[in-house]
Protein backbone atom coordinates (compact mmCIF):
# COMPACT_ATOMS: atom_id res chain seq x y z
CA UNK A 1 0.00 0.00 0.00
CA UNK A 2 1.34 3.61 -1.23
CA UNK A 3 0.87 6.44 1.53
CA UNK A 4 -0.46 9.49 -0.73
CA UNK A 5 0.73 12.87 0.05
CA UNK A 6 -1.60 15.44 0.45
CA UNK A 7 -0.26 19.00 0.14
CA UNK A 8 -2.37 21.28 2.35
CA UNK A 9 -1.16 24.92 1.35
CA UNK A 10 -0.26 25.92 -2.12
CA UNK A 11 2.49 28.41 -2.66
CA UNK A 12 -0.76 31.28 -2.80
CA UNK A 13 -1.89 30.01 0.18
CA UNK A 14 0.99 30.64 2.02
CA UNK A 15 1.76 33.90 1.00
CA UNK A 16 -1.09 34.58 1.96
CA UNK A 17 -0.74 32.60 5.78
CA UNK A 18 2.37 34.91 6.02
CA UNK A 19 0.53 38.61 5.15
CA UNK A 20 -2.44 37.68 7.49
CA UNK A 21 0.89 37.34 10.38
CA UNK A 22 2.55 39.86 9.35
CA UNK A 23 -0.94 41.99 9.91
CA UNK A 24 -1.29 40.29 13.19
CA UNK A 25 2.31 41.41 14.30
CA UNK A 26 1.40 44.55 13.09
CA UNK A 27 -1.60 45.20 15.25
CA UNK A 28 -0.23 43.97 18.26
CA UNK A 29 2.89 45.86 17.62
CA UNK A 30 1.27 49.41 16.12
CA UNK A 31 2.99 51.64 18.43
CA UNK A 32 6.73 50.03 18.14
CA UNK A 33 9.56 51.62 15.97
CA UNK A 34 10.80 48.36 15.60
CA UNK A 35 10.67 44.96 16.56
CA UNK A 36 12.58 41.46 17.02
CA UNK A 37 11.78 38.55 14.45
CA UNK A 38 13.20 35.47 15.84
CA UNK A 39 13.40 32.46 13.85
CA UNK A 40 14.32 28.75 14.97
CA UNK A 41 16.68 27.41 12.28
CA UNK A 42 15.85 25.86 9.69
CA UNK A 43 12.14 26.69 8.58
CA UNK A 44 11.56 29.17 11.02
CA UNK A 45 14.41 31.51 10.07
CA UNK A 46 13.11 31.10 6.55
CA UNK A 47 9.58 31.49 7.79
CA UNK A 48 10.73 34.81 10.05
CA UNK A 49 12.45 36.39 6.63
CA UNK A 50 9.12 36.00 4.81
CA UNK A 51 7.59 37.58 7.87
CA UNK A 52 10.06 40.52 7.97
CA UNK A 53 9.78 41.32 4.50
CA UNK A 54 5.88 41.49 4.73
CA UNK A 55 6.22 43.77 7.97
CA UNK A 56 8.59 46.07 6.22
CA UNK A 57 5.88 45.94 3.06
CA UNK A 58 2.98 46.81 5.15
CA UNK A 59 4.21 48.99 7.97
CA UNK A 60 6.35 51.05 9.12
CA UNK A 61 8.10 49.29 12.23
CA UNK A 62 11.74 48.17 11.35
CA UNK A 63 11.48 44.46 12.01
CA UNK A 64 15.06 42.92 12.78
CA UNK A 65 16.21 39.14 12.14
CA UNK A 66 17.11 37.03 14.91
CA UNK A 67 18.40 33.47 14.01
CA UNK A 68 17.64 31.14 16.90
CA UNK A 69 19.75 28.32 16.50
CA UNK A 70 19.29 25.24 18.62
CA UNK A 71 19.19 21.22 18.68
CA UNK A 72 15.10 20.35 17.88
CA UNK A 73 16.32 16.93 18.93
CA UNK A 74 17.57 17.74 22.54
CA UNK A 75 16.47 21.29 22.92
CA UNK A 76 18.25 21.55 26.58
CA UNK A 77 21.57 22.24 24.82
CA UNK A 78 22.88 25.80 24.64
CA UNK A 79 20.86 28.03 22.78
CA UNK A 80 22.57 30.63 20.61
CA UNK A 81 20.78 33.95 18.76
CA UNK A 82 22.68 35.45 15.65
CA UNK A 83 22.19 38.94 17.76
CA UNK A 84 23.60 39.84 21.30
CA UNK A 85 20.50 39.95 24.00
CA UNK A 86 21.62 43.42 24.71
CA UNK A 87 19.80 44.19 21.30
CA UNK A 88 16.55 42.68 21.97
CA UNK A 89 15.92 44.19 25.68
CA UNK A 90 12.79 45.71 26.48
CA UNK A 91 11.37 45.42 22.78
CA UNK A 92 8.77 43.16 21.14
CA UNK A 93 9.80 40.12 20.38
CA UNK A 94 8.06 37.52 18.33
CA UNK A 95 9.74 33.71 18.19
CA UNK A 96 9.16 32.08 14.45
CA UNK A 97 8.83 28.27 13.89
CA UNK A 98 6.80 26.31 10.89
CA UNK A 99 5.44 23.91 13.03
CA UNK A 100 4.19 23.69 16.53
CA UNK A 101 3.53 19.86 17.38
CA UNK A 102 4.70 18.82 20.77
CA UNK A 103 5.41 22.22 21.58
CA UNK A 104 9.16 21.21 23.40
CA UNK A 105 11.17 23.72 20.71
CA UNK A 106 9.13 26.30 20.90
CA UNK A 107 8.96 26.12 24.54
CA UNK A 108 12.63 26.07 24.80
CA UNK A 109 13.27 28.94 22.58
CA UNK A 110 10.85 30.88 24.95
CA UNK A 111 12.73 29.96 27.85
CA UNK A 112 16.27 31.40 26.42
CA UNK A 113 14.23 34.75 25.55
CA UNK A 114 13.18 35.44 28.99
CA UNK A 115 16.43 35.56 30.97
CA UNK A 116 15.94 39.21 29.02
CA UNK A 117 13.39 41.33 29.99
CA UNK A 118 11.06 42.04 27.11
CA UNK A 119 9.03 44.47 26.28
CA UNK A 120 5.97 42.04 24.77
CA UNK A 121 6.68 38.14 23.76
CA UNK A 122 4.92 36.27 21.07
CA UNK A 123 4.35 33.29 19.23
CA UNK A 124 4.15 32.67 15.74
CA UNK A 125 3.81 29.34 13.71
CA UNK A 126 2.83 28.54 10.09
CA UNK A 127 0.97 24.83 11.29
CA UNK A 128 -0.39 24.28 14.62
CA UNK A 129 -0.39 20.38 14.85
CA UNK A 130 -2.63 20.26 17.71
CA UNK A 131 -0.05 17.71 19.58
CA UNK A 132 1.38 20.18 22.59
CA UNK A 133 2.70 18.39 25.23
CA UNK A 134 3.77 21.48 26.82
CA UNK A 135 1.86 24.70 28.02
CA UNK A 136 3.02 26.64 25.01
CA UNK A 137 0.54 28.11 22.28
CA UNK A 138 0.80 30.09 19.13
CA UNK A 139 -0.17 33.60 19.40
CA UNK A 140 -0.18 33.85 15.25
CA UNK A 141 -0.38 30.91 13.12
CA UNK A 142 -1.56 30.06 9.67
CA UNK A 143 -3.54 27.40 9.90
CA UNK A 144 -4.63 24.30 13.13
CA UNK A 145 -4.32 21.13 11.70
CA UNK A 146 -5.41 17.85 13.27
CA UNK A 147 -3.55 15.15 12.47
CA UNK A 148 -3.08 11.86 13.97
CA UNK A 149 0.15 10.93 15.97
CA UNK A 150 1.63 8.51 13.20
CA UNK A 151 1.28 11.20 10.04
CA UNK A 152 4.04 14.15 9.46
CA UNK A 153 3.85 17.84 8.33
CA UNK A 154 6.19 18.67 5.91
CA UNK A 155 7.00 22.73 5.35
CA UNK A 156 8.58 23.24 1.83
CA UNK A 157 9.52 27.81 2.31
CA UNK A 158 12.53 27.66 -0.17
CA UNK A 159 12.06 28.92 -3.88
CA UNK A 160 8.98 29.30 -6.21
CA UNK A 161 7.21 25.91 -4.82
CA UNK A 162 6.85 26.29 -1.28
CA UNK A 163 3.90 23.87 0.04
CA UNK A 164 2.64 22.51 2.82
CA UNK A 165 3.03 18.68 2.99
CA UNK A 166 0.66 15.98 4.98
CA UNK A 167 2.57 12.68 4.74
Amino acid sequence: MTIKNNVILHHDDIKNKIRRIAYQIYESNINESEIIIAGIANNGVLLAKKIKKTLQDISNIEPILCEVHMDKKNPRTEIKTSIPPSEYINKSLVLVDDVLYSGSTLIYGVKHFLDVPLKQFKTAVLVNRNHKQYPVKADFKGISLSTSLHEHVEVILEGNNCEVVLE
